[in-house]
């Protein structure tokens, strides 16, 4: 546009002597208009781009206070300990928010953060604070994984070269001594800082998920706070007091517009649906089938369809679903009647710390009813900051002890809540029911529990065959407790009571897909080696579906090779006709089934393991084939584990040390894979 307008000048004398002197011909004018036109064009773009570079030096002058400075926002408010959180499923977020909590006592002020939402290369000016500590409250996902939150602070670890000396710093890890990788995030946090020079003032604490999380934390917590007194030369300002961190507002004049109504995130974005989709925004997928599994037993076994048409969704066998489930009306509507509240009041409770990041608990303004069915866990047993916190409430001396007692670090109190809260499995509404003095206000109660979350189901289908719908596999969980009360898996037994096809919303479920490590080999003649006993066949049932596609597809598809087992044949062997399919087509080259209560003796899949040795050992040696492990971690992955260790051991010709070794290394290979819980 510049060089046109300037070109129009130019045309103008060249043109009209044209008609006065023969020596300038039409081309001679075009071609002296077109070089000035390009000339001058030329020589305004390469100045305009030379004065480009003057305009971000003045920026540049003064760096910009960045949003994501924990540092500076800690300046703001008088803050001199933050406590980080990697947390999957909110109980490291939890502990984060107490020992923050617990600062104050201390004349010390503490905040709990998101690693997702700051800078953590930041953590080199922390020594600019008086009195300053970094603490770490560190779940480890999955394989030794972080959590997904912590993700982006592990990758600026292992890549930082930072010096950390002027940072003191603490770490409390969260694991499950089930899982092969125990507390492994903990662990490298711990080792890592120290590596880049920061100054760990108190040791390394691990939290046991298998045992018990919450003592484990207390003991920590309590040896943990006198070494910060040491450290700093402070001491205690009094006792552990109440102090509310959200204040009740009640909407009585309200646009029910502005009122959630259970979306994680958005306001009405259940009703207008916008990919991506992912836990802040789930999709709402409709169950297209929801069949029983078994055909007898106690035991409810269910393969639910999920439709995902138009979502953009896309998952690969081996991956996660997560669903959003809801707490069970009755139980609801319990703790509205036990406290004498109208659920359906439309309330909001609003953090007293204006600068905090997190202004609510949960999504507000909502409905007390709403809250207690989509947003908080109702049917775990309490922690014992929730049980201090509520002994204020209630009116009878001996049950106001009975509560503090129990959320005290004394050995007492510790076996107390053991025995009475976590090995009677009693929830809130049990407690409410057996204490009849504690009534405590319901918006208070509702800042204390905890959020529901989540709940990861393996994918039971494959996406080459299956691209709209994703299958879960599920077992109800139903139990008595030691109290004779009946305690229902609140996931399961919600997903149970979803009616395919009907309108509204007895058939969606808030969903989302999360990427998993557990995959097929890239090439599809590699052998497979899969052991699934019960819903632990759920990812192998997509595996087996692919390597059909595959075979379909005129791909040389290596030896597929299922170890399953269930209680009964005749009982809950899941998914009998679609593996007797699979092996009739010959996709399934083996499948070896362990009926455990058929006979005298037990058999597992470990047992049928021994019995195929030769075969296994080929397989893993000369075929190098992939292993592949999925359901209980408790029992089964490591009676597993250890079977592979005998056999690389005899047909290795190895030493038991040098055995696991080997399977260690196919592990760190991508050779042996896991996916299991406890």
């Amino acid at each position: 546009a510049m060089g046109g307008a300037r070109m129009d000048p130019n045309l103008s004398p060249p043109d009209s002597t044209a008609q006065q002197d023969s020596l300038f011909s039409m081309t001679d004018v075009f071609l002296i208009s077109l070089i000035t036109g390009l000339f001058t064009y030329w020589f305004f773009f390469r100045k305009k781009k030379e004065e480009v570079p003057d305009l971000p030096k003045m920026q540049t002058v003064v760096a910009p206070v960045r949003d994501s400075s924990f540092i500076e926002k800690m300046k703001k408010t008088g803050r001199n300990i933050v406590v980080f959180y990697g947390s999957q499923t909110g109980t490291a977020e939890e502990f984060a928010n107490r020992l923050s909590k617990d600062a104050h006592r201390y004349g010390l002020r503490g905040m709990a953060a998101d690693p997702e939402e700051y800078d953590l290369s930041d953590l080199s000016r922390l020594s600019e604070i008086d009195k300053s500590l970094a603490v770490f409250c560190m779940a480890t996902y999955g394989e030794g994984d972080p959590t997904d939150n912590a993700q982006d602070f592990y990758d600026w670890l292992q890549e930082a070269d930072t010096d950390l000396s002027g940072l003191r710093f603490a770490v409390f890890g969260l694991g499950n001594k089930t899982y092969e990788h125990f507390n492994a995030m903990g662990k490298y946090v711990d080792k890592r800082l120290e590596e880049l020079g920061a100054q760990r003032i108190f040791e390394l604490g691990l939290g046991d998920d298998d045992g018990n999380l919450e003592e484990d934390f207390i003991t920590w917590r309590e040896q943990f706070w006198p070494a910060v007194c040491e450290h700093f030369g402070v001491e205690a300002t009094g006792e552990e007091s109440s102090i509310r961190q959200y204040e009740l507002v009640v909407h009585t004049d309200v646009n029910m517009n502005k009122v959630y109504t259970g979306e994680m995130g958005r306001l009405k974005s259940y009703e207008n649906q916008k990919p991506p989709f992912d836990a802040k925004n789930p999709f709402l997928a409709k169950v297209t089938e929801n069949r029983k599994l078994n055909e007898g037993g106690e035991r409810h076994l269910m393969h639910l369809e999920l439709d995902i048409s138009n979502s953009k969704i896309r998952y690969e066998s081996g991956d996660h679903v997560a669903v959003y489930p809801a707490n069970d009306s009755s139980l609801v509507n319990q703790i509205g009647e036990i406290l004498g509240t109208d659920l359906d009041t439309v309330m909001s409770l609003n953090n007293l710390d204006e600068e905090s990041n997190k202004k609510h608990p949960f999504p507000c303004p909502t409905s007390y009813r709403t809250a207690l069915t989509y947003y908080l866990d109702i049917t775990n047993p309490p922690r014992t900051n929730v049980l201090y916190e509520l002994a204020q409430y209630a009116t009878d001396t001996g049950e106001q002890e009975r509560l503090r007692k129990m959320a005290s670090s004394a050995a007492e109190g510790k076996a107390l809540y053991l025995s009475w809260v976590v090995e009677a499995r009693r929830n809130i509404l049990a407690i409410l029911q057996d204490m009849p003095s504690l009534r405590p206000p319901v918006d208070h109660l509702c800042e204390l529990l905890p959020r529901l979350q989540a709940r990861y189901y393996s994918i039971a289908s494959s996406s080459k065959v299956h691209p709209n719908s994703i299958h879960i596999c599920a077992v109800t969980v139903e139990y008595e407790t030691k109290t004779g009360r009946l305690n229902k898996g609140v996931a399961t037994n919600w997903l149970k009571n979803k009616v395919p096809d009907q309108n509204g919303s007895s058939s969606l479920v808030p969903m989302y897909v999360r990427k998993s490590q557990f995959r097929l080999p890239f090439k599809p003649s590699t052998p497979v080696i899969m052991i699934g006993p019960g819903t632990g066949v759920a990812p192998f049932i997509g595996f087996i579906q692919e390597r059909a596609w595959l075979k379909q597809q005129g791909k040389e598809v290596g030896e597929t090779v299922l170890y399953y087992g269930c209680r009964r044949e005749r009982e809950d062997y899941v998914y009998r006709e679609e593996l007797a399919r699979f092996q009739k087509e010959g996709v399934l080259t083996q499948l070896n089934v362990a009926f455990s209560r058929d006979q005298a003796e037990k058999v597992y899949v470990q047992h049928l393991l021994k019995k195929n040795k030769e075969h296994v050992w080929k397989l893993v040696n000369e075929g190098m084939a992939h292993i592949y492990v999925c359901g209980d971690a408790r029992n089964m992955a490591r009676d597993v584990q250890n079977t592979f260790y005998e056999i690389v051991s005899e047909f290795g010709n190895m030493s038991q040390p040098q055995a696991v070794d080997y399977v260690k290394k196919l592990m760190t290979k991508g050779r042996y894979s896991l996916d299991v819980w406890s």
